[in-house]
C-alpha cells in the first residue's frame, strides 16, 4: 500500500484513489501497490513503481493501452523488486 500524495493531509492507496476506474485498471493497481512486508531496502523500489502507476492513471484514460501499459509496468516491477532483493 502506498500513500499517494494528492491532497493535503489525506493519503489514499492506489485502489482507493482510482477505485471508480475500469475494472481491469483497478485490478492491476492492486498488484502494483507496494507490499509493506518487503524489506526496507526493497520498499523504495516498489514505492517508485506505484508512483509511476498513479501518474499514468492520472494522465491516461481507461482503455486497452492503459491496461497494457500497467500490465507491462507490473512485469517491470517484478524484475526491479527481484533485482533489489538480490542486492547485498
Amino acid at each position: 500500500m502506498i500513500d499517494v500524495p494528492h491532497r493535503a493531509n489525506e493519503a489514499k492507496t492506489l485502489t482507493e484513489r482510482w477505485g471508480d476506474r475500469r475494472g481491469s485498471t483497478v485490478e492491476l493497481l492492486r498488484w502494483l501497490e507496494p507490499n509493506r512486508n518487503l524489506s526496507v531496502h526493497v520498499l523504495p523500489v516498489a514505492n517508485q513503481i506505484a508512483l509511476t502507476a498513479d501518474r499514468m492513471v492520472e494522465a491516461c484514460p481507461d482503455g486497452p493501452e492503459l491496461t497494457t501499459g500497467l500490465r507491462k509496468l507490473l512485469e517491470a516491477k517484478d524484475c526491479f523488486v527481484r533485482s533489489a532483493l538480490s542486492a547485498p
